[in-house]
């Protein structure tokens, strides 16, 4: 499970941001995942909590945003979300389409709580 992994790695990058003394402020962690990412969201939820527990982070949060399949064709110019696997334009029918989105994997914001309280 991967997920494992990448919950230690979100950990080890929030202990990067944020000092040592103030890790029992981390309220939340904010991430962007794109549905190509192969990541199981409920399963990364879990690995995050089971590493965090009994730790200063133990009552932080995982905000997931997910994010499309999106797509580009280049010969209409049109930009569009797909299903998993489907790359042909739905305007154009071309196969000339480029993914834009959806591969992401990005912890965008660590949100602390102010003086320490919930």
């Amino acid at each position: 499970m991967h997920e494992l992994s990448l919950a230690q790695n979100i950990v080890d990058i929030v202990h990067q941001y944020v000092p040592v003394e103030q890790s029992s402020s981390v309220k939340s962690v904010s991430l962007r995942v794109g549905d190509l990412s192969g990541v199981v969201a409920d399963s990364l939820e879990f690995c995050f909590s089971a590493i965090v527990a009994d730790t200063p982070l133990s009552g932080t949060t995982l905000a997931i945003e997910r994010i499309p399949f999106t797509l580009h064709c280049k010969r209409c110019d049109k930009t569009f979300v797909s299903e998993l696997g489907v790359v042909l334009c739905p305007t154009c029918g071309a196969d000339t389409t480029e993914v834009i989105g959806g591969t992401e994997m990005q912890i965008v914001e660590i949100e602390l709580r102010e003086n320490g309280s919930g």
